[in-house]
């Protein structure tokens, strides 16, 4: 059932006319936005005001969007926070390192605002969907896994894991298409007293990946920051 709070939004965009625009979009449709006009006064309100999603231009003064979405996603309390990106045509590749970076998605200037929120709604939708704290099974595909029986079937076939690696698939399951920093795995799965390190969960994921093969091309690495499970909804 969706929140009856309004959903807060920051808008980081230099451009005072865009900014307002997608504000006022968004404000009609319920939303409570607010604007950051630089990088840097964009990541100390992402720390502020815990916003639930951040709509995010690449070029920025002070700090560029990609720097931020890095950042956003190498800490332990923003990691999972949606990042819409807007983007130019003509960084088309800076785009796409967005993606690979964290970036939920993107809309492409110049755009309809309409459109935007259109966007914005749909990933709150989607998101929604794969954050339901009463789920007690996740599918993908031919996989499935059984929380209540702390079980994983393969076509109907057991797959017999440990502890740590029904907890690392769990993980990424519950957030499919969403980059999931190593440090971010480590303290969901083996908690915050280990002090283990990042290498650990590099070797788990392997040995995730041996066991089940479709999870092989599945599972991306995201360089530098951690894992993705590919999407299967993405096109929604």
């Amino acid at each position: 059932m969706p929140s009856l709070t309004p959903k807060k939004i920051l808008i980081v965009e230099d451009e005072a006319d865009i900014a307002h625009l997608v504000k006022l979009y968004l404000e009609k449709d319920g939303f409570r936005p607010t604007i950051a006009k630089t990088g840097v006064e964009g990541l100390k309100l992402v720390k502020a005001d815990r916003p639930d999603m951040v709509i995010l231009d690449l070029m920025l003064p002070e700090m560029d969007g990609l720097e931020i979405c890095k950042k956003i996603r190498t800490s332990l309390d923003t990691a999972l926070l949606p990042i819409m990106m807007l983007t130019a045509k003509a960084e088309e590749s800076d785009t796409i390192i967005g993606l690979e970076l964290g970036a939920d998605d993107y809309v492409t200037k110049p755009f309809s605002p309409k459109v935007l929120v259109a966007r914005v709604k749909a990933l709150f939708r989607r998101l929604e969907r794969t954050d339901d704290p009463k789920q007690t099974s996740y599918a993908y595909g031919p996989l499935l896994l059984d929380l209540s029986r702390h079980e994983v079937l393969l076509d109907g076939a057991e797959i017999p894991l440990t502890a740590k690696e029904f907890g690392l698939l769990e993980q990424l399951l519950r957030h499919p298409g969403r980059v999931l920093t190593r440090d971010v795995l480590l303290n969901t799965v083996w908690g915050y007293d280990y002090y283990g390190t990042t290498r650990t969960v590099d070797v788990h994921i392997r040995r995730l990946k041996l066991k089940i093969l479709l999870l092989e091309d599945a599972i991306i690495s995201v360089k530098s920051l951690g894992y993705k499970l590919k999407d299967l909804n993405a096109s929604d």
